[in-house]
């Protein structure tokens, strides 16, 4: 061999993976914690310095004769990341004007009152419900139901009786906690 061979003509390639394998070593930790203070999440830091290395792999022969092979797979890292937290950005700020603005939970007295419910018999807890929560008349659950109005006043009738013995069952085991 003679004359004078440039570094991607002249080098091998196990040469060219082992000067990779070594340069990849040397940038991922780097690449990596850098990108993990500016996106804010470990595994999203870590694609986009994979994505980069993976395009320099690909170019290697060519990366590995700049001056400065860091500095190109770096701003390669760096435009992929800043990409990404714009999308991010974008897509939260969408999904933030989708959501409710003051999505409230139940309060603790409904919470008390669906247990109970859920503790009396299925017929008189759909009666209660569908008078009480929902404003049917005794007219128009009899017709709903077909049957006569005398078993839905019984049913509303047992019903608040039975939850009436939820309640209080539940309050008497409060107040010997």
């Amino acid at each position: 061999m003679t004359g004078t061979m440039t570094r991607s003509d002249a080098i091998p390639i196990a040469d060219v993976q082992r000067d990779f394998d070594e340069f990849y070593t040397a940038t991922f930790p780097v690449l990596r914690s850098q990108l993990f203070a500016y996106l804010g999440d470990r595994a999203e830091a870590q694609d986009v310095v994979q994505e980069a290395l993976c395009r320099a792999y690909s170019r290697w022969k060519t990366i590995s004769t700049y001056q400065d092979p860091y500095a190109w797979v770096r701003r390669v890292a760096w435009n992929l990341a800043s990409s990404r937290f714009r999308r991010r950005k974008t897509a939260l700020n969408f999904l933030r004007g989708q959501r409710e603005q003051h999505a409230e939970g139940p309060s603790p007295d409904r919470i008390v009152l669906v247990a109970a419910l859920a503790k009396i018999p299925a017929q008189l807890r759909k009666a209660v419900v569908l008078h009480y929560i929902g404003d049917l008349s005794v007219a128009e659950i009899a017709a709903q139901e077909d049957v006569a109005e005398g078993t839905v006043k019984s049913w509303l009738s047992r019903g608040r009786a039975a939850l009436g013995k939820q309640l209080a069952e539940r309050k008497e085991g409060r107040s010997n906690v």
